[in-house]
């Protein structure tokens, strides 16, 4: 089965609430992850929490993603 996000919804900082395909669901803290060019507009909080749901994961307009499998093996699960 392939990952995908299914829902996204912003918390806070750098934290965000996911839904995937296969039934999990569960936040994220990407404030870690936030390293190399791509990244660096991401650091910008208000940047940061206008992401969208594009090709099965997270998105930004400035082209930075993070692979659903990463996002997936990396939340907190409630």
């Amino acid at each position: 089965m392939f990952i995908h996000v299914t829902q996204a919804r912003y918390i806070e900082d750098y934290k965000v609430y996911l839904c995937f395909n296969d039934g999990a669901e569960g936040e994220i803290d990407l404030a870690t992850e936030l390293y190399g060019e791509i990244f660096e507009l991401l650091k910008d909080k208000k940047f940061f929490r206008h992401f969208t749901l594009e090709g099965h994961t997270l998105s930004w307009r400035n082209g930075a993603d993070f692979a659903p499998e990463f996002l997936r093996e990396n939340i907190t699960r409630r």
